[in-house]
């Protein structure tokens, strides 16, 4: 499940995994797969921490409201509607509460997504950005600082809210971990230095 996070740009916004059968993460109105999302986080970290980085991956915005539909409602089963609504009537919230957790192969119901999406958002190039100078971190137009994107990138290292199935992640998560973890802006070098 999605949950707040502070950003610099536009104060709490949602962020995370919505469905536990779909890799893909939502971040406000933007959504993006999550294999993605890590692969641009690796390659600004391996980019010159010195200076400012940046790579982009394809996500979509779904700008109208109606057309993101009701997560709460979705879990219930009582409000199918938008594109969360569409994902929830082909994978309903489990029965069993001990079954809540998110799938390490949920890329398998990729084709899906993107059929879903592709009726309620547009598509877009996300850009995700470093400024060592400002401490800063952009993922499109929301702003986060150092501590700010070290909670996402440590949320989708947990698997979110339920957490990852038999705690095992993807792959790409674990990379992305580890390369963040190596530069000096990163996740974990902070916390190892006392710098926070």
């Amino acid at each position: 499940m999605p949950l707040a996070f502070e950003s610099k740009s536009h104060g709490t916004v949602a962020f995370g995994f919505f469905n536990i059968h779909v890799d893909m993460l939502l971040l406000d109105d933007l959504f993006f797969f999550a294999e993605p999302f890590c692969k641009a986080v690796i390659d600004v970290s391996r980019m010159n921490p010195e200076g400012k980085a940046s790579a982009s991956f394809d996500g979509w915005r779904i700008p109208d409201r109606r057309g993101i539909g009701n997560l709460h409602g979705a879990i219930a089963g009582t409000d199918l509607s938008g594109f969360i609504g569409e994902t929830y009537r082909r994978f309903p919230f489990p029965e069993r509460r001990e079954d809540f957790k998110q799938r390490p192969h949920a890329e398998a119901n990729r084709g899906f997504a993107e059929k879903a999406i592709g009726r309620f958002g547009k598509p877009e190039q996300v850009l995700i950005a470093r400024n060592p100078a400002s401490g800063e971190v952009s993922i499109a137009e929301f702003v986060f600082d150092l501590p700010g994107f070290e909670a996402l990138i440590d949320y989708v290292d947990r698997g979110g809210y339920p957490r990852w199935k038999d705690d095992a992640r993807p792959g790409y998560v674990s990379e992305m971990v580890s390369a963040v973890k190596r530069k000096p802006w990163a996740v974990g070098q902070r916390r190892e230095t006392g710098n926070r």
